[in-house]
């Protein structure tokens, strides 16, 4: 069963989903399933965007078990995606990566194929996707438009 809460962000509304033990979505948008915010997880999580948002929250999430108090994050996707995902957690706050430098670091051919892993990842900002780049230092897309990517890169500028 999938539970999920909002959160109101200075960047538009937080849709976040759990399965009770781990994050399994966060996206920007409306409501589609019933609401519930009772869930220690969607504490959690609301505390991390209160701190991603007022410029201290610089820890990505973890997959898997849970280490150092950081969020559990359980995406679901195929193995090739969830590799992307993997990777996408080792960008540095304040840092962007290029589709290229994935796909060299995964050993893909393609950075079009990582591009279609970033576009599928379902929990946003914890699974930092918008860190990531077109070539040349061009901003790329944005599941959720170019203008709230541009916004969460300016949130994590000195």
């Amino acid at each position: 069963m999938v539970f999920s809460a909002t959160y109101n962000s200075p960047v538009g509304t937080i849709v976040i989903e759990s399965d009770e033990e781990a994050l399994t979505g966060l996206r920007f948008g409306e409501e589609k399933t019933p609401t519930t915010s009772s869930l220690n997880i969607f504490d959690e999580v609301k505390r991390w965007l209160d701190d991603y948002f007022a410029g201290k929250q610089t820890e990505n999430a973890v997959m898997g078990g849970k280490t150092d108090g950081r969020i559990i994050v359980r995406p679901k996707g195929t193995a090739f995606q969830q590799c992307v995902w993997q990777a996408l957690l080792t960008i540095p706050y304040g840092k962007t990566i290029s589709y290229g430098e994935i796909a060299r670091m995964e050993g893909c051919r393609s950075a079009q194929a990582v591009g279609q892993a970033v576009g599928a990842n379902p929990i946003a900002l914890l699974i930092p996707c918008h860190r990531v780049i077109a070539a040349h230092g061009q901003l790329g897309g944005y599941e959720y438009g170019i203008e709230i990517k541009k916004r969460l890169l300016n949130i994590e500028q000195p």
